[in-house]
């Protein structure tokens, strides 16, 4: 056995035999003083052995008790570092989806400030669609909108503003429209839907920037510029026959659907015919008070409303294909036909013509288009009784039907020299507003008779200080059913 050499090596074999007494009576057997073991009971040499070993287990033992002490130290230590870590990685957590949240709400805020993707529902489905024909828009002369944002800006408006004035709501506080009713000429009130300024602007861009590019019908007299109801009356002059056709809820039944349609066919991306369609139409609506607020709920489809500056051409332009079918067909049953508004006229030169069935084949097509003939108001004139088109005679030439201007004579000179007390003409409760109106009228069929008439309303009115007002709110209670045409009732 090799002999320590230094203090230190002499101390580490003191402690790997168990002790100095150990280590002692080992170093003694070696030399010699001190026998292996005597074989005695209570040989000093086994007890000092026995007691080295017992020295060895105690210092592994205690080795071991410091080494358990140790790892619960460090198991808690290691705890306590992995809590530590957990939350600061929870912190990081929160810190980036707070980050990701606010960038997140950032680009909402930039992509709303130049795309349009929600709507409402049930017509937000194609706002993703920006796929556009350029070349069927330079056909039709019309403006290129690739984007929300491009057409938005056309119209002078943010994207936010465009937004709110297409929003589809079913129930909402605020209403683009002012609703009122007008008295008809035949009787009853017409529901009538003025858009408030900022829609009115946005319908009029539309009405000017792309409605008034597309062509009509031939045969549509209605709305506009270098027609009216005397060239639709001039159509059927002499005739043998007239057949008068009246269409039942007209702007009503052109639906949100089929005003997107049209401008999906000049060649427009599904959103932007979305936005437009939208803009140029309304549901008819409610007011409901609860709580001291007044909610605007929409009832059924949304539809042409009566008052916007955007609905006759619009419907004008829906109508072209109905109108090529009913030329067609009076062109082949010998008749000649015009439609103003709502309003169609059927004319014939022939003896044997077959009205029953053009009269057949009109109600099939009309349905086949969407719309519905009112039959009360379907009249059949025949050359031996006075012949009308939306309230001229057309018997010989056009005219204005002799008993009704004698009323009215007799009416503006009672107006002018008795005053106003127990007078009364049409169905306006404004009498001025009436005799102007139809002064007017006669204007336009006849001018000589027409500016005498203008003449003395014009005198009328400076008599009595008379200012037009706005048209006065007529609830549903109120409206008297209509009995005859509106040309019959003067």
């Amino acid at each position: 056995m090799d002999q320590p050499k230094t203090r230190q090596e002499l101390y580490e074999e003191i402690r790997n035999q168990g002790g100095r007494d150990m280590f002692v009576l080992e170093e003694m057997i070696r030399l010699g003083f001190w026998e292996e073991s005597s074989g005695l009971p209570n040989d000093p040499t086994d007890e000092i052995r026995r007691e080295a070993e017992l020295a060895k287990e105690l210092t592994e033992l205690r080795k071991q008790n410091r080494k358990l002490h140790n790892e619960e130290a460090l198991i808690k230590e290691l705890r306590k570092k992995r809590l530590a870590e957990s939350r600061q990685k929870q912190k990081e957590t929160r810190e980036r989806r707070e980050r990701e949240r606010k960038e997140r709400a950032e680009n909402w805020k930039r992509r709303k400030e130049k795309e349009i993707v929600y709507l409402g529902k049930d017509v937000s489905a194609g706002l993703n669609n920006n796929e556009l024909n350029v070349e069927r828009l330079k056909q039709n002369s019309l403006p290129v909108f690739e984007t929300i944002e491009e057409l938005a800006k056309a119209m002078n408006l943010n994207v936010g503003k465009l937004r709110f004035l297409a929003f589809d709501r079913k129930t909402s506080e605020v209403s683009h429209y002012i609703h009122f009713k007008l008295p008809k000429k035949s009787g009853g009130h017409r529901l009538i839907s003025a858009p408030k300024p900022k829609l009115k602007e946005a319908q009029t861009w539309v009405l000017e920037n792309i409605l008034n590019k597309i062509e009509v019908h031939d045969s549509a007299h209605g709305f506009l510029p270098t027609k009216n109801i005397v060239s639709n009356a001039k159509s059927h002059v002499r005739a043998k026959m007239v057949i008068n056709f009246d269409l039942e809820n007209f702007f009503p039944s052109i639906t949100y659907k089929r005003v997107k349609g049209i401008f999906r066919s000049f060649g427009y991306s599904e959103a932007v015919s979305t936005v437009f369609g939208l803009i140029c139409t309304a549901p008819e609506v409610e007011e409901i008070a609860i709580d001291s607020k007044t909610y605007f709920v929409g009832l059924g489809e949304r539809h042409l409303p009566q008052g916007s500056p955007a609905s006759p051409a619009i419907s004008n332009i829906i109508a072209r294909r109905y109108d090529k079918g009913l030329t067609k067909i009076a062109k082949n049953l010998g008749f000649k036909y015009t439609r103003y508004a709502d309003d169609l006229t059927f004319s014939t030169k022939e003896n044997n013509a077959d009205f029953k069935k053009l009269m057949a084949q009109v109600r099939f097509v009309t349905k086949e288009q969407g719309f519905k003939i009112n039959e009360n108001k379907t009249r059949i004139l025949r050359r031996g009784r006075q012949q009308e088109v939306t309230g001229i005679v057309v018997n010989d030439k056009i005219s204005i039907d002799r008993k009704t201007l004698r009323r009215f004579r007799a009416v503006l000179h009672q107006a002018e020299n008795n005053g106003l007390e127990g007078l009364n003409w049409g169905n306006s409760p404004d009498i001025i507003a009436s005799l102007q109106g139809y002064a007017n009228f006669v204007f336009m069929v006849d001018k000589e008779k027409g500016y005498i008439f203008q003449q003395q309303v014009k005198r009328i009115i400076e008599k009595y200080d008379w200012k037009p007002h706005p048209p006065k709110y007529i609830s549903q209670k109120e409206s008297p059913k209509a009995e005859k045409p509106w040309w019959q009732l003067w």
